[in-house]
């Protein structure tokens, strides 16, 4: 199975890009979020999924683990396939689909092309439990900076993530604290510090 795929951006499709490795190119299926950041000539580093069918075998490419592991998880919800799963994180970013699914907001995931209401209602009822782990995780994914095709983890990541891990050990259960800190967020912004998110959480939990 191919896990990573380390080469040149040959060509860019609605839908996927050709990555050149040694000479081969690699068609990889890709969110529209991640097409975006790609340009012809440039080097890329893609993490992998890799889907074998009787007739195909089709390679999905994300820009971090985290992305790969709610890609995933989505397809674990029923009606989600991997069509729809990419869609999803062509709408929303890693974190905004955490904090979507933490605060309840199917709307937000209802955007997604391929998503009706009573899907994205259950994505977010059934994913509950399994957003604080993966944001968490997605926060602290370490990424090189300054490469090409590859995205740094923003301030405001580490600080909602030592935020969640507070509250936890404070006793709320991860899905409480994933839901405050989120809140937090949202009405503080992307630029509060840790300190602050974890008192702005504790009012949320307290109400």
């Amino acid at each position: 199975m191919i896990g990573q795929l380390k080469g040149k951006i040959d060509a860019i499709g609605e839908a996927h890009a050709i990555v050149d490795v040694g000479g081969v190119g690699y068609e990889v299926q890709l969110s529209a979020r991640t097409l975006r950041n790609l340009k012809l000539g440039e080097p890329v580093t893609l993490t992998i999924d890799t889907h074998v069918r009787e007739d195909s075998i089709k390679l999905f490419g994300f820009q971090s683990e985290v992305e790969r592991s709610w890609f995933r998880t989505l397809q674990t919800i029923q009606g989600v396939g991997s069509k729809v799963a990419l869609g999803v994180l062509s709408v929303l970013s890693s974190q905004d689909l955490a904090n979507a699914i933490a605060l309840g907001n199917w709307a937000a995931v209802e955007q997604a092309p391929g998503v009706g209401k009573k899907l994205a209602q259950r994505i977010v009822a059934e994913l509950k439990d399994k957003a604080p782990a993966l944001s968490v995780a997605g926060l602290h994914v370490p990424v090189a900076s300054g490469v090409p095709g590859t995205a740094e983890v923003p301030p405001e990541g580490l600080a909602a993530a030592e935020a969640i891990s507070a509250l936890t050990n404070l006793g709320y259960n991860p899905a409480q604290a994933s839901a405050a800190v989120a809140a937090a967020m949202k009405e503080l912004g992307a630029e509060a510090d840790t300190a602050k998110l974890i008192r702005r959480g504790l009012k949320e939990l307290a109400r």
